[in-house]
Formats: C-alpha cells, structure tokens, sequence
C-alpha cells in the first residue's frame, strides 16, 4: 500500500481497485504454492495444528516441550542406549554424572508432574556397557547385542517384579510386616525412588 485511501471511496472499492491493479502488473503471478491445494484441507480439525506445524517448519523436537520430570524420566530409561555410541569409560561416566546432576536438582525442587525419578548407579552402567562393548567386539551381530540388551532388561523387569509383594503376602500379619520393615537398614534419601 502505497497510497492512502481516498476519502470519497469505501474500502471495499478501494482495496478491490488495488488487487486488480496488483493481479494485472502480475504481482501475484509466481507466488509459492500457486496451484496447488492448500495443506490440511479436507482433514480433521486439530486444536494445535499451529503448533505442530511451527515445529515441523523450524525442525523443532516436541520434547522441549515436556515437563523436566518427564524427560528426565525419559533419559533414566535411555541411559543404556545413549551411553552405547560412547568410546570410553570417563564418557560414559561423565554422562551418567550429567544426568545424575540434572536428577538431584529436579529432586532439590521438583516441578509437576511429578513423577519418581532417582539417580543412575554409574558402575551398573559401566559395567553393562563394558559387556554390550565386548560382545560386540567379539564378533557378535546388532541382533544379537539387541537380544542381549533385551534379555537382560526383561531380566531387570522379573527382578523387579519378583521384589514386589504379592496380594496373599501383603494380606498376611501385620507382625511379620513390621519384624521385615524393622530389620532392613535405612534406606537414603534418593533410594527412595528406585523399586
């Protein structure tokens, strides 16, 4: 708009006369997606298509977008997977140390929601990462390093499920609840959040 409206003219006939004289210098001749129908027509209507599609156009990952607590939680169960592509030991302990940090200042002020996440044991890491490294330097295949990692995940799960008392167990007397709870030592304070 390069002129100012004239007084005696509505707006209507004035931007009217002005996409006429646009269209006829052909000013909209070569514009991007002429022709083509436009994105998500016909499609079902999403409350934050804007969002999405400013962060499929930036190349932004949705996962700034969680809670601290989430992806911290997210990255406690990656831990194995992002400590694989490492070379050495002192990387590998020094991202568990890195995520260990980040987990004691999200328990220092936890944000909602809140969910239970403790800190990593950096010699279990070491030293699965040892035996992923060895297994596959001695000629194993990426099925069988998955099986592996696999097995002994489901291995860590048993254990973990095996530790959880049972109905008939919980439903049992209370006396032998209490002689049980009295004789573990005490757990720490960021112990609380493993199972």
């Amino acid at each position: 708009m390069t002129e100012r409206k004239p007084p005696d003219q509505t707006f209507e006939s004035w931007i009217d006369k002005q996409v006429r004289e646009a269209t006829e210098r052909g000013e909209f001749d070569n514009l991007h997606g002429a022709g083509q129908p436009i994105p998500g027509v016909g499609t079902q209507v999403d409350e934050n298509w804007w969002l999405r599609s400013y962060l499929r156009r930036e190349g932004i990952r949705a996962d700034g977008m969680l809670p601290e607590s989430l992806v911290l939680r997210r990255d406690v169960e990656r831990i194995h997977e992002t400590v694989a592509e490492l070379d050495t030991e002192r990387e590998v302990r020094a991202a568990v140390a890195e995520l260990n940090q980040r987990v004691v200042r999200y328990v220092r002020v936890p944000t909602p929601p809140h969910v239970p996440v403790g800190p990593v044991d950096a010699d279990t890491v070491v030293r699965r990462w040892r035996e992923e490294k060895a297994s596959a330097s001695s000629g194993g295949t990426d099925s069988a390093r998955r099986a592996s990692a696999t097995s002994a995940r489901r291995a860590t799960s048993s254990t973990q499920r095996a530790r959880e008392p049972s109905e008939q167990q919980v439903g049992s007397s209370a006396q032998g609840v209490v002689a049980e709870s009295s004789a573990r030592p005490k757990r720490r304070w960021w112990q609380r959040f493993w199972r």
